[in-house]
Parts: C-alpha cells; sequence; structure tokens
C-alpha cells in the first residue's frame, strides 16, 4: 500500500516537473515567405582560331595581336594581320527577375562576367568579348521595369531585343553573351493572333565591349520601331516593321521598312523577305533595296535548306545597326551563315545551300554560300561551314564548326578558322 502511493506521489511529479512521460508539445515552425525572385545563369566557354587567310596558322598565339577578335574578319578594304589569330574566354552569367516587386511592377537585372583563366598570352592571343574594355571584366547588361494591364505590356531599361520582331536592331547570339539596347518596349496583343509593337531605342553596346553603350542615333533622338505580326491563318507568319531615325543622317531623316512572309506546312517551309532603306539621299549617300526567299524541307532524321538574296547599290547596308561600328554586323537576310557577316549586305548577289542530318545525339550541317559583287572592281566570296550542334543535356548545349572563307583575290589564300563552345544553363 505504501508502495503503490509512493509511485503514484513519483510519477505525478515527473508529470508536473515536465519529465519523459510528459506529452510534448509539436514544434510549429513559421511558414517561408516566397521572395517571388527567380534566378538563372549561364556558364561558357569559348574558343576561336584562324590561319588569317594563310598569314598564320591555326592555334597559333602571337603576341603582336591584341584586343577583341569578335566575329571572323571579312578581306574586302579591311587590313588583315600578319599571324593566326586565336581568341578565348570563360563566361558567366546571372540573371534575377520578379514579376510583382510592388503594384504590379515587376524587374529583371544581370549582370556578366568575362576573363580568358590565364589562357591570354599564353594560349591565344585575343579575346572574343570582354565586359568593360579589360581582360577579366563584368558588366551589367541588364537592368529593366515591367508592368502589365489587359493585353498590354510595358519593358523599360537595359534589355535584349529579338530578331523576329527587330529586324535592323536586335541581340545577336553567336558570340559569348547577347548585346543588349537601352530601350522602352510595348507590346499590345488585343487583335486575335496579332502582336503589335513599339520600341524606343536610345542606346546599344556592342559585342565585343558589353559595357560601351552608345547612342543608335548618332544626334542622340533615338530611333522608333513599329512592328505588327500577324498569325491568323494556319502555318502563315506576316511580319512588317518600320523604323524612323530622325535627323540620323545630320539633316536627313532615316526611314527603314521591312517585311517578311514565312509559310510553313507539315515538313516544308517557304519564306520571303524585302525592304528598303530611305536616306533621304543627302549628298554621297542613296537608298538601299532588298529582297530575298528561302525554302526548306525536313525528311525524318534529315534537313535541306536553299535561300537567295539581292541587295542593291545603296550605301546604307542591310545589317544591325547596334553592332555595325563593329566593323562587323549580323544581318536578317536569309542567307546569313557563320562568318559571312560583311559580304552579304549591300551590293551583290548570295545564294546558300544546306543540309544537315541528325546522329550522335545533334545535328550535323553543312552549308555552301557564294556571293556576287556587284560593285565595280568588287570582290566575290565563297564560304563553307561545317558545324556539329548538340543539348548534351537538359542544361548542357555544345557546338563545334569549322569555317572555310575564300576571297576571289590573286594571292590570297582562304581562311580556314574552328570554333568551338559549351554553354552550362542553371
Amino acid at each position: 500500500m505504501k508502495k503503490t502511493l509512493l509511485l503514484s506521489v513519483v510519477a505525478s511529479t515527473m508529470i508536473m516537473a515536465g519529465g519523459d512521460i510528459a506529452p510534448v508539445e509539436p514544434v510549429v515552425e513559421a511558414p517561408v515567405v516566397a521572395s517571388g525572385w527567380d534566378f538563372n545563369g549561364e556558364a561558357v566557354g569559348y574558343y576561336q582560331t584562324m590561319d588569317n587567310f594563310g598569314n598564320g596558322s591555326l592555334f597559333e598565339q602571337n603576341a603582336n595581336i591584341g584586343g577583341v577578335q569578335g566575329q571572323l574578319p571579312g578581306f574586302n578594304g579591311g587590313k588583315v594581320a600578319l599571324e593566326g589569330i586565336s581568341a578565348a574566354n570563360v563566361g558567366l552569367r546571372l540573371g534575377a527577375t520578379n514579376n510583382d516587386l510592388f503594384a504590379g511592377v515587376g524587374a529583371g537585372v544581370e549582370l556578366v562576367g568575362l576573363g580568358t583563366l590565364g589562357l591570354h598570352g599564353n594560349t591565344v592571343d585575343s579575346v572574343m568579348q570582354t565586359g568593360d574594355g579589360s581582360l577579366n571584366s563584368g558588366a551589367l547588361t541588364q537592368a529593366y521595369l515591367t508592368y502589365g494591364f489587359g493585353n498590354t505590356s510595358l519593358k523599360v531599361g537595359r534589355q535584349t531585343l529579338p530578331k523576329g520582331l527587330s529586324p535592323f536592331a536586335f541581340s545577336e547570339t553567336w558570340n559569348v553573351f547577347q548585346n543588349t539596347f537601352g530601350a522602352a518596349l510595348v507590346v499590345n496583343t488585343d487583335l486575335p493572333d496579332t502582336a503589335l509593337v513599339y520600341v524606343y531605342v536610345a542606346n546599344a553596346n556592342s559585342h565585343a565591349n558589353l559595357s560601351d553603350f552608345n547612342d543608335l542615333n548618332p544626334n542622340g533622338d533615338g530611333v522608333h520601331l513599329i512592328t505588327a505580326q500577324n498569325k491568323s491563318f494556319d502555318g502563315l507568319t506576316l511580319t512588317g516593321s518600320w523604323y524612323y531615325a530622325p535627323d540620323m543622317l545630320v539633316t536627313e531623316d532615316v526611314n527603314i521598312l521591312w517585311g517578311d512572309a514565312a509559310f510553313a506546312v507539315s515538313d516544308y517551309s517557304i519564306g520571303v523577305q524585302g525592304g528598303t532603306i530611305l536616306t533621304g539621299e543627302p549628298v554621297g549617300v542613296t537608298d538601299t533595296t532588298a529582297f530575298g526567299a528561302k525554302i526548306g524541307a525536313d525528311f525524318g532524321m534529315f534537313n535541306v535548306g536553299a535561300a537567295y538574296t539581292t541587295v542593291d547599290e545603296g550605301t546604307v547596308g542591310v545589317r544591325n545597326l547596334a553592332t555595325a561600328a563593329n566593323g562587323f554586323a549580323e544581318t536578317v537576310l536569309y542567307t546569313q551563315m557563320l562568318a559571312n557577316v560583311n559580304w552579304i549586305d549591300r551590293d551583290n548577289d548570295t545564294f546558300v545551300v544546306k543540309a544537315g542530318v541528325d546522329a550522335l545525339g545533334g545535328n550535323f550541317g553543312v552549308a555552301y554560300g557564294a556571293t556576287t559583287d556587284n560593285a565595280v572592281g568588287g570582290t566575290d566570296y565563297t564560304e563553307i561551314d561545317v558545324a556539329y550542334t548538340a543539348q548534351v543535356t537538359d542544361n548542357v548545349s555544345v557546338l563545334a564548326a569549322y569555317i572555310y572563307q575564300d576571297v576571289d583575290v590573286a594571292g590570297v589564300d582562304a581562311n580556314n578558322a574552328l570554333r568551338f563552345w559549351a554553354r552550362y544553363n542553371f
């Protein structure tokens, strides 16, 4: 009896004192509030080498060559160095976006870093791109605000612009990282199957120095763009663009009109494009007109295509206004290849044929292009591209390419080039 009473007292004491046999209250954790930010990034390794029209050899490293290599050189009027040229970069891109920072206002920011990992001066003599003009540097490539209401969206600040909607001021994707613009973008989709776009472009960086932003219109008045794109008919995409650059040629406005019609059905596709650059024709300047057509087909694992473009003798070339100051700029023309950027944009006729096959987890492609220079004493040009591209995993993509360039100039050899890159997106 005494033992039973004693055990009851001990048990009661343990319960009152919070002993082991007392029930344990569950721990309540405060919920984690989502930040609203989405993060993304990309790591890139990039290498390119050329023998420079027979003046050097592939993989050559020369202390006499320096700076930013960028695209492969054209020979038309440009100085050709007397050695081979090689270039390399490693790059890191970090981005963040928030669709509702406050009161429906979104934001985006992107930073890039570029370097050589000590290869410059040891293995290569040049770089493909810099952040601010120095070998190891960074740049703020995007910083913008967004807002939407109804079927209208606004995006203001430093941003990329797609070639499909802005054919004469667009972000090129061939280099380590894309070039960007200081711009205001408005997109409206109220009309069925139609996108109406207005862009005001103030400035743009180059694909060589990503911190070097300059006025797209030299007088500082900017460039205006209106684009309409319609997809009302199945398989048919119609796009028309008008650029207006007030007083771009000192006393004359520049107007660019450009149209594109692309149709795809089953495994076949065709397209036509054309337009004009109206300069007001001050002394020494004439208007430019261009036209192009293309056709393509897929046959299972095989694909083939052909394209033709013609550009008249107008003074202003059909090329990307944002990067033209670098001496080489991509073009919206269907005959754009890996390295013919300086050859097809004015006073010429160009044919390109290509074929590809899906194999080894990627695509092997071959393209042949021939350009006839219609200028008096002009230089004809031939290019062959052999490339392998693959999406190795969901996050990793690679490219390996051989580029052959030949110019119709006595005593000048062909240029042989190799380009490799690997990208990891996260």
